[in-house]
């Protein structure tokens, strides 16, 4: 990339991972970063910490490698879109998937045909949110690109001003939908150059493998093995969250993952031509994905119990007195459910095949949120058009789910409130 075409980044969110790629972009020769947060007045606070100088990658130096921090900072800061927007070869969406459509909201009017939509990660049902877009099919007119998460563990120190870097991993997979236009820049290089290095990307054959390697029934599967049978009454601790899984939950989670393939195998002998093998069993992708976290691959339940990522990490609760309650407004069901189960549960009404054991926790998890999705195992609900799910979009046939041909507007979907969007990935 030459000095007199810098690649110009618009990164979306106000939280740990958009703090996290704002320098690391920034820090790339060539690169014009700017950021854009909807968020109260985070916009204001950000612009004014850069007052005091760059900003500050601090990498962990438990894993030996002592990499030397980055420091950069982005060329501006807004909450408007025709700010920061405007000739932007990448749109990089670091929100929760409840927030997108916000944010798709504010910047359709300043993309162009030749932009590239990332959501890093996209979380399932974001190309069907971006196939209509204030009356703009996005998937039609951009390169639409999704990955299954964000590629490090980090955490804001000092808002603005310092993140830290956990930890980098590995790979990151990622689908990517050509549109009419050629990006200015080529989609794949670009990303890689802003991440570096590590993760190494890896693009999946259809964009379903990235809605299906999902797993959104981790973290309602948690919540639901720990909490199924409590009585009221607060406990005397936290519990810790993804290390305190019994083997009953591990069960569960085996077997709504082979609900997830089984939708991938349907839809694959009832098209042929649709590659979905990437989809991999949930034991499978945490020896892939954790190799080097994990103590003990012996079994799923010793895996996520030992995956020295998730050391520590309680589940979301308030304090009551001296002792504790479980949150169930938490973005592990108010997230993963909508923008996760909802979805899959979609997929695999369009396919024909059942999926008891992810409807368990659909159904245990919709109370808990105050939701009315699933009614009688079909998707009924009150709330549905609220979700991400295909028929929300009127895709209700497998030739619309691969193709998307039928997509008239959206039902109209609640506001969402800016309170929400604080706790941003």
């Amino acid at each position: 990339m030459s000095n007199a075409s810098p690649l110009r980044v618009c990164v979306c969110g106000g939280g740990n991972g958009a703090h996290m790629m704002a320098v690391l972009a920034a820090s790339r020769p060539d690169t014009e970063v700017k950021v854009l947060t909807l968020f109260q007045d985070e916009a204001e606070r950000w612009s004014k910490a850069l007052e005091k100088g760059e900003m500050t990658i601090a990498y962990s130096k438990e894993d030996g490698k002592n990499q030397p921090d980055d420091h950069a900072k982005p060329a501006a800061v807004s909450k408007e879109a025709s700010e920061v927007v405007p000739g932007s070869d990448i749109v990089l969406f670091i929100v929760p998937a409840f927030a997108h459509e916000e944010y798709l909201k504010a910047i359709a009017p300043y993309v162009n045909k030749k932009t590239v939509i990332v959501g890093l990660p996209g979380q399932p049902g974001f190309e069907f949110q971006c196939k209509n877009v204030n009356g703009q099919n996005m998937v039609e007119e951009c390169t639409i690109m999704s990955f299954e998460t964000l590629p490090w563990a980090c955490r804001i120190k000092e808002f603005g001003q310092t993140v830290d870097c956990l930890g980098v991993k590995k790979y990151l997979a990622g689908s990517i939908l050509h549109g009419k236009a050629v990006p200015r820049k080529p989609p794949l290089m670009s990303l890689q150059a802003l991440l570096g290095p590590a993760p190494e990307i890896k693009q999946v054959k259809h964009f379903l493998e990235i809605l299906l390697m999902s797993y959104s029934f981790v973290h309602p599967a948690i919540l639901f093995g720990k909490w199924k049978d409590w009585d009221g009454k607060p406990v005397n601790s936290e519990p810790l969250f993804y290390q305190g899984i019994d083997e009953f939950t591990a069960n569960l989670m085996t077997e709504c993952s082979k609900e997830f393939l089984d939708v991938a195998h349907a839809i694959m002998a009832q098209r042929p031509n649709v590659d979905l093998n990437a989809v991999q069993d949930i034991y499978e992708w945490y020896l892939t994905y954790y190799k080097d976290d994990i103590e003990d691959p012996s079994s799923l339940l010793q895996a996520i119990r030992t995956n020295k990522s998730y050391k520590g990490l309680v589940h979301p609760m308030k304090k009551v007195k001296n002792k504790f309650e479980p949150i169930f407004q938490n973005r592990y069901l108010t997230e993963d459910i909508p923008m996760g189960l909802v979805v899959f549960k979609g997929v695999a009404q369009i396919v024909g095949h059942q999926t008891p054991n992810n409807d368990l926790l659909l159904e245990w998890g919709q109370k808990k949120i105050g939701k009315v999705y699933l009614v009688n195992g079909k998707l009924d609900g009150k709330d549905v058009a609220e979700t991400r799910c295909p028929q929300r979009y009127g895709i209700e046939t497998l030739d619309d789910l691969l193709n998307g041909k039928k997509m008239p507007p959206p039902i109209p979907v609640f506001e969402i409130t800016g309170t929400e969007i604080s706790d941003s990935a």
